[in-house]
Parts: C-alpha cells; sequence; structure tokens
C-alpha cells in the first residue's frame, strides 16, 4: 500500500460533508477525489472515481447508506466502506456490517480516529468505534446464539481457524496474525479463505459479527 488513500466522502448533509472534506485534506496521507449527498449518488461515483475508501453516511434520501454499501462491495469489492454516522443503534450497525462495511465511527470521531480507520480498512482490518464495538458484543451477547457443532465450533471450523477468527475479531492484521501463531501470511490467509467458505463469511467486518455471535471472540 503506497501513496495516499483516495476517498469519497458521502453525506446528505452539505456543511457535514463539506466540514469532513476540509478535514480530510489536511491529513498527509488521504486525497479527497469526490462527494455524494446520497447513496445513489454514492454508487454511481465510485464507478467513475475509483475511491479506495469510501466514508459513508446511514440515513439518506434515495439510498441509504446500508444499501448503498451493499451495491458497492457487490460491484466493486475492492473498495472498502467505513461508516461515518450519528447512530450506533444495533439496527444501524448490524445492517452496516452486513452490507459490507468494515469500519463503523460515530461523528463525534476526529480526524486521527478517522485517519486510523482508513488505515485499518486498507490494511485488511475492520475498525469499530469503541461504543459501537460494546453495543455490537452487548446485543449478540443477549440475543439468542446458534446452537455450536460437536466439539464447541460452529461451522466445522478447526481450532486453528477459530484461533484466526478471534484475532480478526480483534481487528488484527495478516501480518499481526501471523506474529502472534508464528505462521506465515500465507498460511493466515488460508486459514481465513476457509473459515470464510465454511461460515459463509464475505468480509473481515462480517467475521467479527460472527465472532460474537458465536461466542468465539475475546
Amino acid at each position: 500500500m503506497t501513496g495516499r488513500t483516495r476517498i469519497l466522502v458521502v453525506d446528505d448533509q452539505t456543511v457535514v460533508r463539506e466540514g469532513l472534506i476540509l478535514l480530510l485534506n489536511l491529513l498527509p496521507d488521504i486525497e479527497v477525489v469526490g462527494s455524494a449527498g446520497d447513496g445513489e449518488r454514492a454508487v454511481e461515483l465510485v464507478a467513475e472515481l475509483r475511491p479506495e475508501v469510501v466514508l459513508m453516511d446511514l440515513r439518506m434520501p434515495r439510498v441509504d447508506g446500508a444499501e448503498a454499501t451493499r451495491r458497492i462491495k457487490a460491484d466493486h469489492p475492492e473498495v472498502e466502506v467505513v461508516v461515518l454516522t450519528t447512530y450506533a443503534d444495533d439496527e444501524s450497525i448490524f445492517a452496516a456490517l452486513r452490507a459490507g462495511a468494515r469500519g463503523y465511527l460515530t461523528k463525534d470521531a476526529g480526524a486521527d480516529e478517522i485517519a486510523r480507520a482508513v488505515a485499518a480498512v486498507r490494511g485488511g482490518a475492520a475498525q469499530l468505534d469503541p461504543a459501537v464495538q460494546r453495543r455490537l458484543v452487548e446485543a449478540v451477547a443477549s440475543g439468542e446464539r446458534p446452537a455450536a457443532a460437536p466439539g464447541g465450533l460452529p461451522d466445522g471450523l478447526t481450532p486453528r481457524e477459530a484461533e484466526v477468527l478471534r484475532l480478526i475479531a480483534r481487528g488484527l492484521s495478516n501480518a499481526e496474525i501471523a506474529r502472534d501463531l508464528f505462521i506465515s501470511e500465507a498460511t493466515v490467509k488460508s486459514h481465513i479463505n476457509n473459515l470464510f467458505a465454511k461460515a459463509g463469511l464475505r468480509d473481515r467486518a462480517q467475521a467479527v459479527t460472527y465472532a460474537y455471535r458465536n461466542g468465539m471472540a475475546d
């Protein structure tokens, strides 16, 4: 990963959108390539401008942020989405993560937090605001968990795949997982591909949700 990260800013409030653009343009590793006021326009601009990360609001007219995220990830899986929203309720969090967002921040996040989230998702990790992560844990813990497979692991996961999943849920990158487990990054990728296939997961954000739902996160 080299050079500045190309970002598309999506928010229906003009003052918020313009403020974010000004803020992001002050960061040395970020280049704002465009902005949109609703999800439908965001989908069009991703195809046109090819950003690497979309900073996405959720509650917008025409097409909301979760649906826009789903469409973007379906057509451009290489583009990462970081949600930046006022809302941290369970419905919004799960909708965004199911749609394929890898980052979820609330609008009181500062420039440093946004920069860290952008760097994290570009590096293959999920980045959740601490308050959002607590809400996610509480929501999953209070819900009904699916029965585990014989041996305590769901969907036929091996102990090593479960270990990799736990580290993904902590927000570790592939390189960090490799260092923790004393294995190569290629082996980490192989384990991730296997566990994603077994559990029907599309990306790391879904893996985090899956890990908490199945009691496999620290």
